[in-house]
């Protein structure tokens, strides 16, 4: 009987001394309203910047430069990129693409 009281007084210690509430708690404003308005969370949290980063991305694929657009012509043609292997993408576009004879 003696134990049993012991160890419910302990067992009543090491509660008290686990959840007792600090006032650095309290402290936060927080505690009273953990929600804020709209306004004060636009502050901090922007709009989904993926759809704005996605047209910028089409724009860049509308206007690539001249080098970019020669180098994707020579990766489709296989027997231009293995040239480009050896001695590199503007070679191998003036080998296979560069000259061009028209009637």
């Amino acid at each position: 009987m003696r134990t049993l009281i012991i160890l419910m007084l302990l067992a009543v210690l090491v509660m008290a001394a686990t959840c007792y509430e600090s006032h650095e708690s309290m402290e936060s404003h927080e505690y009273l309203n953990p929600f804020i308005n709209r306004r004060r969370a636009n502050g901090f949290i922007q709009a989904d910047t993926r759809l704005e980063a996605i047209s910028q991305e089409r724009i860049r694929e509308r206007s690539k430069a001249p080098q970019e657009r020669q180098r994707e012509i020579c990766e489709d043609y296989y027997p231009c990129e293995l040239y480009a292997f050896r001695h590199g993408y503007p070679a191998a576009y003036r080998h296979y693409f560069g000259r061009r004879r028209t009637k």
